[in-house]
């Protein structure tokens, strides 16, 4: 039995330690400092709780936490699997810009710790359901297939560590770009009174577009905390010479609004699901 660490044990982190636990793995996890309802969330995935003297002794460790959290996880596991004289493998899974990547691997420098490039696409698995895929780069020693066998949708990319990320980054890019540029614009037309005439507009004229925005808008509301650094990362990435890069600065702005909006009365939340038939 293959043991895998999982570093972060948030919706994504805890539903890919089920679906290793499921596929055979003993799935260990780190969670110092973290609240009591993510220890249950935890445990309620089959993953073991321990310290990190444990989680260096695994075949195989993913960090799957905040975009901000990356370079500290990885500088801290690196410290504590400095001496380890087995190889460990370790896959940085955060939505973290190629050059952010690098840092991370970086951190290993000297350690001996063989470090792969992961990025996470898609819903966290549940019952019945599709799990995410995890794309991986800079494994050409086809490490990942460790994964595979416990049950994850493991797609390598034949690149260098920071392919993986930069396609995250171009997704994540697209996908979360036109929940927030949806989001924009439905609170600027709700206060200029227009806000009923854009969406039915958007229904007759682009439905897909409507249909996407009406569930990814509410879905996005508890999530927009973890996107700020994400969208700061695509800025990053874009590189200051992109004028695009602007746009996620913005996005950046945006989520963090939405965010605060979510910790204080819910103020910009309720309109926007009044608008969208969610009250």
């Amino acid at each position: 039995m293959a043991d895998i660490a999982i570093i972060g044990a948030g919706a994504m982190g805890s539903g890919i330690g089920r679906k290793l636990v499921e596929g055979g793995a003993n799935v260990l996890t780190y969670l110092e400092g973290r609240s009591a309802a993510t220890l249950e969330r935890a445990k309620a995935a089959g993953m073991q709780p321990c310290g990190l003297d444990r989680i260096v002794d695994a075949d195989i460790v993913l960090s799957i936490v905040p975009p901000a959290e990356a370079i500290g996880v990885a500088g801290k596991f690196a410290a504590a699997a400095r001496d380890r004289k087995e190889p460990v493998t370790f896959v940085d899974c955060n939505a973290i810009s190629p050059d952010t990547m690098r840092l991370v691997a970086a951190a290993f420098d000297g350690s001996g710790v063989d470090v792969l490039d992961g990025s996470i696409i898609g819903l966290p698995p549940q019952p019945g359901k599709r799990g995410p895929k995890l794309y991986v780069s800079g494994d050409p020693a086809n490490r990942s297939a460790l994964l595979a066998g416990h049950g994850l949708d493991v797609r390598r990319i034949e690149g260098p560590v920071g392919a993986a990320s930069a396609l995250k980054m171009c997704y994540a890019g697209i996908n979360k770009g036109v929940t927030g540029l949806g989001t924009a614009m439905f609170l600027a037309a709700i206060r200029s009174g227009a806000d009923q005439s854009l969406k039915r507009e958007l229904e007759e004229s682009a439905s897909d577009l409507d249909q996407k925005l009406s569930s990814g808008i509410p879905d996005m509301y508890a999530k927009a905390y973890r996107w700020v650094a994400e969208m700061e990362e695509i800025a990053a990435f874009l590189g200051k010479d992109d004028p695009v890069a602007l746009i996620f600065k913005g996005m950046a702005g945006l989520y963090r609004k939405m965010a605060e909006d979510r910790n204080a009365d819910g103020e910009l939340a309720a309109q926007l699901d009044g608008l969208l038939g969610r009250e």
